[in-house]
């Protein structure tokens, strides 16, 4: 041990280090260069390649512009998705019946109309008109029933609107 502490503290184990270092250093200034040149002829042959422009750079661009439309995209899937939530409140089932309320008066001017969503929840209209007198009656539908008395013309137009194709289509 007391050998090898001895030979730590000589002159050639410090001169043995110094040109290690130096030779090291050497090495490390040769391949910054090396390097340099690389970096030199990558960049002149990026712009050969991209016909006068750096295409490294415009790589660069076309990845950012992607970036971007994803995320554009996952907003509008967001909000196709947010549509389709509240599409299904909306109307899109409709079935119309026309009748002659009163045998002898006119044609068929009374209707029952049925305006109901996707869960066949909605609303039934049936305007009975008279000769001297023409009144509209609303009555809820939940889920294709209503708590209210439904008449057969109106049943009609409710099995009409639940039996009518959808009025749209979300394709995923």
């Amino acid at each position: 041990m007391n050998t090898l502490i001895e030979f730590i503290r000589t002159d050639v184990f410090l001169l043995g280090i110094a040109g290690i270092n130096i030779i090291l250093l050497i090495l490390f200034i040769s391949n910054n260069i090396k390097l340099r040149r690389v970096k030199k002829e990558y960049k002149n042959f990026m712009i050969k390649l991209g016909n006068g422009n750096n295409i490294d750079e415009m790589l660069k661009s076309y990845i950012s512009k992607v970036e971007e439309l994803t995320e554009k995209s996952q907003e509008l899937t967001s909000y196709c998705n947010n549509l389709e939530k509240d599409i299904s409140k909306c109307i899109q089932k409709t079935g119309i019946v026309r009748y002659s309320a009163f045998k002898g008066v006119g044609s068929d001017l009374s209707f029952a109309l049925a305006l109901l969503d996707e869960n066949n929840s909605g609303v039934v209209l049936n305007g009975i008109y008279a000769a001297d007198a023409s009144n509209i009656y609303a009555k809820p539908i939940i889920n294709g029933k209503s708590k209210y008395t439904i008449t057969e013309v109106e049943q009609e137009a409710i099995n009409l609107a639940i039996n009518s194709e959808e009025t749209h289509k979300i394709v995923e």
